[in-house]
């Protein structure tokens, strides 16, 4: 059973960011079996470094397509993305220089985080991205 499931209540109406969101879900996923099953810590680095490279590519998408269709919730939306990039950049910072360790909590943060942003910020664009036409 996965950690962190995608269903359609979190569909925001976009199919690029629904594919998106499920891909990270997956590395959600991928990082807690790893902490169950005791992968080492580069290998879990690793799924970590892919998971924050997917979840920049995925707020470049998002933001340039408010920016494109002039989202009126822009700066409020990329406010919430840049501090959930700068809570992970200071998490890597500690796991880098050993004084943090994956952990449920760390685990139970990224699940909460995203599936609150999901479902409290990124569905308040889903009428206005249908309303331009933007599947």
């Amino acid at each position: 059973m996965a950690y962190i499931e995608w269903n359609e209540d979190l569909s925001v109406g976009v199919d690029l960011f629904n594919e998106d969101h499920k891909r990270l879900f997956e590395y959600i996923n991928r990082l807690h079996q790893g902490m169950v099953t005791g992968l080492g810590t580069s290998s879990m680095t690793d799924i970590l470094n892919g998971l924050v490279d997917y979840t920049m590519t995925h707020f470049d998408n998002e933001e340039r397509m408010m920016i494109q269709h002039t989202y009126a919730g822009y700066e409020a939306h990329k406010k919430e993305h840049d501090t959930l990039v700068a809570r992970v950049a200071d998490f890597q910072t500690q796991l880098n220089s050993g004084r943090g360790s994956f952990s449920l909590a760390l685990m139970g943060f990224l699940k909460d985080w995203l599936i609150n942003h999901i479902m409290g910020t990124d569905l308040k664009y889903k009428d206005f991205f249908l309303e331009k036409g933007v599947k």
